[in-house]
């Protein structure tokens, strides 16, 4: 009796394993590496420029990935950049998009200054965002979109 018990325990242990892994979708995620890419391109483009500027790339969830606040930037680049990359991670649309919305001023975690841009795969999976900050918005986001092309993504969502 014990020996047909443990066997049937294991055969459902089985079924409910394959079950539950048929169950999940693979999807790509923002690496570490990718993010890294991203920044330093950023930095090298703002030292190229005299600029003195605040990165932040963040994953889908908002997550900050990687960040850098270059020496003589300001505390409030730094603010802005990290608020700038939540809001284009979480939504997958540039800050610039988000403004032509028009949204109510109290609604949480929505930029509504250039310079943060979503990061898509280039079959159009977002990755998550961007925000860049301490220079002029077209800085600002010149410096992101260099970033994200160096790091073989896009921050346009292709056409379905």
């Amino acid at each position: 009796m014990t020996i047909m018990l443990r066997s049937s325990l294991a055969i459902a242990a089985g079924l409910l394993v394959a079950t539950t892994a048929a169950a999940q979708t693979a999807r790509p995620a923002l690496d570490y590496a990718s993010a890294a890419k991203i920044r330093d391109t950023c930095l090298d483009w703002a030292s190229k420029n005299g600029k003195r500027m605040t990165v932040a790339v963040m994953d889908t969830h908002g997550m900050l990935v990687a960040y850098a606040h270059m020496d003589g930037a300001s505390y409030q680049a730094g603010e802005v950049a990290r608020w700038k990359a939540t809001a284009a991670s979480r939504f997958g649309r540039s800050t610039a998009d988000l403004a032509r919305l028009n949204p109510a001023a109290n609604v949480p975690n929505v930029a509504t200054i250039p310079g943060g841009l979503p990061i898509y795969t280039s079959a159009g999976v977002a990755l998550g965002g961007v925000g860049v900050s301490g220079g002029k918005i077209d800085e600002d986001v010149a410096c992101g979109t260099a970033g994200i092309a160096a790091a073989g993504l896009s921050a346009d969502k292709p056409a379905s």
